[in-house]
């Protein structure tokens, strides 16, 4: 279903850009391709209604598959990113634990000194 809806939403985005690069401008952009003839089928405002009304049905269509492709990338993966990061591990040393009475050294017993008095 994903790959149908993105090869629907490639074709609208290429008949969009189309749609938008025949439209009439100040400069004439590629609108000129159509012939110079007086005899067309489109023209003048007919031509201006019908590409203006089909560039925003385009464009509506657009939106709506790109939300609708948004969602369903959204909902493939099933969560984060992060959720496959594992735990980090403490940031401060933990303090050595004390060794036990018998593993440590013992200081030599000096005897008891008498003294003078």
């Amino acid at each position: 279903m994903y790959t149908i809806l993105l090869v629907i939403h490639s074709i609208i985005v290429l008949f969009l850009i189309m749609m938008i690069l025949v439209q009439r401008t100040g400069d004439d952009g590629l609108s000129g391709l159509g012939g110079g003839g007086g005899n067309q089928f489109l023209t003048g405002r007919s031509q201006a209604n019908l590409l203006t009304r089909t560039t925003a049905i385009l464009a509506g269509l657009f939106m709506a598959t790109s939300l609708t492709l948004a969602v369903m990338a959204g909902r493939m993966t099933g969560g984060s990113i992060l959720d496959t990061v594992p735990a980090a591990a403490q940031t401060a040393p933990a303090p050595k634990a004390a060794a036990p009475e018998a593993a440590k050294p013992k200081a030599p017993e000096t005897p008891a000194v008498p003294r003078p008095e």
